[in-house]
Formats: structure tokens, sequence, C-alpha cells
């Protein structure tokens, strides 16, 4: 075998077992992508004026299931009055977990 022929079947394994564990990596949403999601979700009820996200995920647990959360909020603006609304959001899946008026 030739030293030429090793190191390509070394170089090929390697980019493959890291295309691997990229793969199977656990991936989570940015904070930015939860905060554009929340918006989206809700800006067909509410006119959004402006909103907030942690930029840290945080331990949640919500019926008797464990969670890596952001917590955010945002306010709107109706009829002069404005409104705040907070939120939790999976920071794993982006599902919305809780959403309350203040």
């Amino acid at each position: 075998m030739k030293v030429k022929d090793l190191l390509v079947g070394a170089a090929i394994g390697f980019a493959a077992g890291y295309a691997v564990k990229e793969a199977c990596a656990a991936k989570s949403v940015s904070p930015e992508k939860a905060l554009k999601q929340v918006k989206e979700s809700v800006s067909h009820r509410i006119p959004i004026s402006g909103s907030w996200i942690h930029m840290n995920p945080e331990h949640y647990e919500k019926n008797e299931l464990d969670y890596n959360v952001y917590r955010g909020g945002i306010s709107s603006t109706a009829a002069g009055e404005t409104k705040q609304m907070d939120f939790v959001v999976d920071a794993k899946t982006g599902t919305i977990l809780e959403l309350e008026k203040q």
C-alpha cells in the first residue's frame, strides 16, 4: 500500500466521522430565531411594537417535564395603551411553552 493511498483513506475517514458527529449533535434554536418565531406566531393577533429575549437558555419544568428555554417578552401598543406579554420558548425546538399577559 502506498503512503498516498493511506493518507487519502485517513482523510476520507476523518471527514466522514466529522460529518456524522455534526449530524448527530443536538442542535438548538438560536435566541434570535426563537424570538422571530414567537413574533410570527402572534403578529396576526396583536400588533407588535417591541420585543426582547434572554440570550442564555435556562432550566424550566412544566408538567413534570424538563426543558432548556429562552425567556422573553413582547410589547403591543393599541389605542394608545401599551401591553406587555412574557413568553417561554423551548431552546431545542422553538416551541412556545408559555405566553401570558402582564
